[in-house]
């Protein structure tokens, strides 16, 4: 496991754009992936960042990285509660909200698929996909809601990556990547 995992597969997440990221990664075992999700969350507490692991097995990872603030305000959302509350979320309490996620990913070989609302997708969009609707337009996630709005975050995120990739191809420094956004 590494930084450069997270500034690959989580810039925009990193910038403040997204709520959330998931990435995954090899890892020599539980403790070690304990102890880099601890030395991670140091540096990334004070900058409105969290990391945590959803699912292990066979020396990988799938790890969550978010903005606890950012996760709040989008599961206050009115159809979001709908989905989340329909689903057995605890709905008052983010970090329980995860926690329900992580033992959902753990217990099912695919996703399940309000992890969208986890990772700022638009809560219509997560609606539209639950219900298999046919998607309007299809990019980094299905679009049922409003085109334009996602069209303009797909480029938004892909900006933000190639340039904080490259910064940090220049620096090897996320430190610096996360101050400089926060």
């Amino acid at each position: 496991m590494s930084e450069k995992l997270i500034v690959d597969f989580a810039s925009p997440t990193l910038a403040g754009i997204k709520t959330g990221s998931l990435f995954s990664g090899e890892c020599g075992g539980k403790e070690e992936l304990s102890e880099f999700a601890a030395r991670m969350n140091r540096r990334l507490t004070p900058h409105g960042l969290r990391l945590m692991p959803l699912r292990f097995n066979e020396k990988r990872a799938l790890m969550y990285i978010y903005r606890p603030e950012r996760l709040r305000e989008d599961l206050d959302d009115p159809l979001a509660k709908e989905i989340l509350g329909a689903l057995g979320y605890p709905l008052e309490s983010g970090g329980r909200c995860i926690a329900k996620l992580a033992k959902r990913v753990r217990e099912n070989k695919t996703f399940p698929h309000e992890i969208g609302l986890f990772l700022g997708y638009p809560s219509e969009d997560v609606k539209g996909f639950i219900s298999g609707d046919k998607p309007k337009c299809t990019g980094m996630w299905k679009v049922y809601g409003d085109i334009d709005s996602a069209k303009s975050k797909f480029d938004a995120y892909r900006n933000c990556t190639h340039i904080m990739r490259e910064y940090y191809r220049r620096t090897k420094s996320m430190d610096k990547l996360i101050m400089g956004c926060s």
